[in-house]
């Protein structure tokens, strides 16, 4: 989709009864919202791989291509004779990049990937959710991580083609995409042996970073930076006193505090209308400096 965005002509090969993605609703004049927004801009041709003469058309396509991906079973392209080596190997030029579940110097090569099992096996939805239930993102990120990790990949592999005129073959796990985005609670435990815990629309490891209720609703409250904190102290919750106050001198000790923290704020002379929260941020007047107004959620 990102290269068709782009001007590239992008041909997709579907099965005879079409992608499986085709019938998941029928939200977008007749096929589904993923398949809609997945495919705009790109052709489409409907082949048996497991036929001579439809492999045989593949085939002449792909010598004419710059780019070619693809995300079947595993190893089902090595057995149909066209494995991204093996195509490398007859056409130098082409960038061929496979989307697996699992990278195939793994045990685990063979098996079918989805985006929640991925998203449990990675270890995000041990992060995602509220202390009492762990959830999955609510949008396929695994597939579409993935899918920005091999769009990232097929430009750095054009981008060295234009200089050594050689293409690559290029492998994209799932498992390793998700994996590495979980960076930071790995870190974390590797070096601290804090485990991440699930936190809602809260933050583990930056306070104030959470929702406050209103009286016409709930408002997103994000305070990341010392000059942040001061002005939200003096100019949004009217409370000055908690600037220098030695429980919350920095980020991590409001972590560390963060119930008493919420305790101040809720009991400040704080707005109680989502709206009057902006106009407390606008009100902040520190020369020579404009602030954004904050988000109402």
């Amino acid at each position: 989709m990102r290269l068709a965005d782009a001007g590239a002509r992008v041909i997709k090969i579907e099965r005879e009864e079409g992608d499986t993605a085709r019938p998941y609703d029928k939200a977008v004049r007749g096929v589904s919202a993923y398949f809609a927004w997945l495919n705009r801009g790109k052709e489409s041709i409907a082949l048996d791989l497991k036929g001579k003469d439809d492999l045989a058309l593949a085939e002449r396509m792909i010598a004419k291509a710059d780019v070619f991906v693809q995300n079947l079973a595993p190893s089902a392209t090595v057995r149909l004779g066209i494995g991204l080596r093996d195509l490398v190997r007859r056409y130098p030029r082409l960038i061929a990049l496979d989307i697996v579940g699992y990278r195939q110097s793994t045990a685990a090569r063979e098996k079918r990937a989805y985006d929640m099992p991925v998203q449990a096996e990675s270890g995000l939805c041990s992060v995602t959710g509220t202390p009492e239930e762990a959830v999955k993102v609510g949008v396929s990120i695994g597939d579409i991580g993935s899918g920005m990790n091999a769009h990232a990949a097929i430009l750095q592999a054009l981008y060295e083609r234009e200089r050594t005129g050689r293409g690559q073959a290029i492998e994209i796990a799932m498992l390793d995409t998700l994996a590495e985005w979980m960076a930071v609670p790995f870190l974390h435990y590797d070096q601290g042996a804090r485990v991440t815990p699930r936190m809602g629309l809260s933050h583990a490891s930056i306070f104030p970073y959470h929702v406050v209720e209103c009286s016409d609703g709930g408002l997103v409250i994000v305070v990341q930076n010392p000059a942040e904190w001061r002005r939200f102290c003096a100019g949004v919750i009217q409370r000055p006193d908690l600037i220098a106050d030695p429980r919350f001198a920095d980020n991590p000790s409001r972590v560390i505090n963060r119930e008493a923290l919420t305790a101040e704020i809720a009991g400040s002379s704080l707005p109680r209308r989502a709206p009057r929260w902006c106009r407390g941020w606008k009100r902040i007047n520190w020369p020579g400096r404009r602030f954004p107004r904050c988000p109402i959620s």
